[in-house]
């Protein structure tokens, strides 16, 4: 796709005003209801679908599917950093006044990040197509160690600081307790970050972890850097509101991973099997449409089984109670 300068400037002011937009209506510190991160969370991905129908519209067809494609797979990729989001949250005992000015920020410092990982993958890509190899390889490895963690069944209890994150609080210091939405304090004279910024700062730089498993797996649907920035961005600023909204159903995905794995394997086939046809090997390649479908078929059965799982075992656990007494 032939995006001009003129459109990814218009692009990013357009984003731009649609946080600008979230922020301010949300403005003020309150606790967020299920019905205002439901209606948020449908704007999002309401949005989401106007920009994809608009390529369509536009005559790109190819790029369309392709959006739908990588915002799809980005979004049930990101609904898994959402466990890591909520251990953070406990980690630093935030208060729930301000979980969402925390998420919004994150959202923002990972959104840049991306940004930058992005533009660096596109470079490589361009001069050097083994990439596609390593990409290939790399997402088939994860699949496989999500599916090792979903079958020993251990969950990360607590987070853990990066050492970004400590070498940012040892220089600058850390207030002892929040001080409303406030992100730097003074204290005798210095200017130390209150928890809120550290918040903040954990969330935006975990998420570059997360990068390293999304962009390869979107790249393996498109190599168009438009696409890849824009599906990115649509699914992380719907992030928030979807924190609130399925916080308590994340539990009952119990075969999250297992989906997850399966999109990432099958991307990573894809991505070698394209690597392979550049190379001149006579290979079949896998099309949007059918990426598509696979995409959405997978997601849609682990979530029945899942949730068909979930309450089997609880109709279980009552039985098993009254075992005990």
């Amino acid at each position: 796709m032939d995006v001009s300068m003129t459109m990814w400037v218009l692009t990013i002011l357009g984003l731009c005003a649609l946080i600008a937009a979230d922020f301010f209506i949300g403005r003020k510190p309150h606790d967020v209801s299920v019905k205002e991160a439901g209606v948020w969370t449908v704007v999002w991905i309401v949005l989401a679908a106007l920009f994809g129908l608009g390529l369509l519209f536009f005559g790109e067809s190819q790029a369309s599917g392709e959006f739908f494609a990588g915002f799809i797979t980005e979004k049930s990729l990101s609904v898994d950093n959402l466990f890591v989001f909520i251990l953070i949250m406990a980690k630093f005992s935030v208060p729930s006044q301000l979980q969402q000015r925390v998420l919004l920020f994150g959202v923002l410092i990972a959104l840049v990040l991306r940004a930058i990982f992005i533009a660096a993958g596109a470079a490589v890509i361009a001069n050097f197509s083994w990439v596609f190899y390593i990409f290939g390889a790399f997402l088939i490895y994860t699949a496989w160690k999500l599916i090792q963690e979903a079958r020993s069944g251990d969950e990360e209890e607590e987070f853990e600081e990066n050492r970004l994150l400590k070498s940012v609080e040892k220089k600058f210091g850390v207030a002892d307790r929040y001080h409303g939405t406030k992100l730097f304090v003074a204290k005798n004279g210095k200017k130390i970050m209150t928890p809120l910024m550290v918040v903040m700062l954990a969330i935006g730089t975990t998420d570059v972890l997360f990068a390293m498993d999304s962009i390869p797996a979107i790249f393996g649907l498109t190599q168009d850097p438009y696409i890849v920035f824009t599906a990115n961005a649509f699914a992380l600023m719907g992030l928030r509101q979807l924190y609130f909204l399925i916080g308590g159903l994340l539990k009952k995905l119990v075969h999250l991973s297992y989906g997850l794995s399966v999109i990432l394997g099958f991307i990573g086939v894809k991505l070698v099997l394209h690597a392979l046809h550049e190379n001149g090997v006579n290979v079949p390649e896998i099309s949007i449409p059918v990426s598509l479908g696979v995409i959405c078929g997978v997601l849609v059965i682990t979530t029945i089984t899942s949730l068909v799982a979930a309450r089997k075992q609880a109709a279980e656990e009552p039985q098993k109670d009254s075992v005990g007494a």
